[in-house]
């Protein structure tokens, strides 16, 4: 056993200090995965698995040849700002301190799917399709009409 005053002592308890952090941060992780899962379905739910579900959607649009360079760009940046230590809301503020990830990636995946075929998304989402409809919006179900065409008759 090494000495406590010694170089070695010293490392050896940095070394133990950060594996016990390391093992508790992936025990709550753990946890939070266990919990999430647990959750009765609803917008709670829906929520918890958002970010997740985001992430996977990014990694496969990432390489899919049928999305436009512009739309990766935007998936990315919005993947950094996700990662990024950075934080216009400080996380540890409870409820909305991630609202500004979300925010970011909403307006992201809703950026590309004006460029990306819905088709395509849907086929990427890994969780229910409604969620991500109801983020892009529903398909239009008929083009619009042009202007001065209207349903009145008579006028032009």
């Amino acid at each position: 056993m090494a000495d406590p005053g010694t170089r070695q002592g010293v490392m050896a308890g940095w070394l133990k200090a950060i594996l016990v952090a390391a093992a508790v941060m992936v025990g709550l992780w753990a946890l939070l995965v266990v919990l999430a899962a647990r959750l009765p379905p609803g917008l709670l739910k829906d929520l918890a698995g958002f970010l997740p579900a985001c992430v996977t959607l990014v990694r496969r649009l990432r390489t899919d040849p049928r999305v436009p360079f512009k739309a990766k760009t935007a998936l990315v940046l919005a993947g950094l700002w996700v990662l990024s230590p950075i934080d216009l809301l400080p996380e540890f503020l409870p409820v909305i301190g991630p609202l500004d990830d979300v925010v970011v990636v909403a307006l992201a995946l809703r950026y590309a799917a004006r460029r990306v075929p819905r088709e395509v998304l849907l086929e990427a989402w890994p969780g229910e399709p409604r969620l991500l409809e109801r983020l892009i919006g529903a398909p239009a179900t008929h083009p619009a009409e042009p202007e001065g065409q209207g349903d009145e008759p008579g006028r032009t």
